[in-house]
């Protein structure tokens, strides 16, 4: 497969993914905010935080609010991390590409940005909160349709990869607005407010009713272990290592465990650590200190395809 083909399948996923955890994001701060009185509107800033664009902002806007928030994180064109610009780089990698990908697809990208835009054109703060659940349905039903549409070669690996990638980077973050919400307010810690902050977590991921199933009662520590080191739920970041590595593994030919190239080394050793990682160390170690160690290290191995696959001197084939 061209690398600039491979390249633009890839990065189709992982903006429509993006856009996807920015609404989790979102959606699990007006659920925490909405929980914790007297100061939510406090909680703006460490959502900003966490997504990395603190300094674009600040710039943009100075000061945090609700307002700026929102219009920064979903409307905002300048930023290129706005369920905007993601939806609208996606729409532009798969025009890109459309001999490869199906008609199908194609229509979801549409519709998704479609939505967008009229939702763009509504009052600020009378955006309802049913868009960032749209949001979400609308990346569902275009990862349902990719699977269902698409043939399952390399292009579909490559995409199937870095929507995995994303997702396991994001799934850290969302875990990371709890603990920067409760940094400056630790009185909370163990209270009734903190196990409602822990259920609008795990419905921010999708992940309430499973944990419900697997776990029972709200404990921090079971929440954790759900989110960052189950290999079966889909939006834990453990089985989306797990899966990122199989698709990885499928592109190049390697035997399971082995590796061919960087992208896949660091990989393997990530995944290889998940794999036999516990619950007492990464408490050990600092929640935020573990979860800011992955990101960086999955953010290596982004950078490592990159070079591998798409860099200017990958020969095509």
């Amino acid at each position: 497969m061209l690398s600039r083909v491979a390249n633009s399948i890839y990065w189709l996923n992982r903006y429509i993914e993006r856009a996807e955890n920015v609404a989790r994001f979102i959606d699990a701060n007006y659920h925490m905010a909405l929980d914790i009185p007297d100061n939510a509107s406090a909680q703006w800033q460490p959502l900003i935080n966490t997504t990395g664009d603190h300094e674009l902002f600040e710039e943009l806007y100075g000061e945090v609010n609700r307002e700026n928030a929102i219009e920064f994180l979903v409307f905002d064109r300048n930023n290129p991390n706005s369920i905007y610009s993601c939806v609208r780089a996606a729409r532009e990698n798969a025009r890109s590409v459309r001999e490869y990908i199906s008609s199908e697809m194609w229509e979801q990208i549409n519709t998704f940005y479609l939505m967008i835009n009229a939702a763009a054109k509504e009052t600020l703060m009378d955006l309802p909160h049913k868009i960032f659940v749209d949001i979400m349905t609308a990346s569902h039903t275009f990862i349902g349709i990719t699977d269902s549409t698409m043939n399952h070669g390399e292009g579909w690996h490559f995409g199937r990869m870095g929507r995995m990638l994303e997702r396991a980077d994001k799934t850290t973050r969302i875990l990371d607005v709890k603990y920067y919400i409760l940094l400056p307010s630790v009185e909370y810690v163990g209270s009734s407010y903190d196990n409602l902050l822990w259920g609008a977590l795990l419905r921010s991921a999708s992940a309430f009713e499973m944990y419900r199933k697997r776990h029972g009662r709200i404990n921090p520590r079971k929440i954790v272990d759900f989110l960052l080191l189950d290999p079966h739920f889909p939006r834990a970041v453990h089985y989306s290592i797990i899966t990122a590595i199989i698709s990885m593994n499928n592109i190049t030919g390697s035997p399971r465990g082995t590796f061919a190239n960087k992208a896949e080394q660091k990989l393997g050793r990530l995944l290889a650590e998940f794999n036999f990682a516990s619950l007492d160390e990464v408490f050990e170690i600092g929640l935020h200190e573990y979860l800011d160690q992955t990101q960086t290290r999955i953010n290596g191995v982004g950078s490592e395809i990159h070079e591998v696959f798409f860099s200017p001197h990958t020969i095509d084939s």
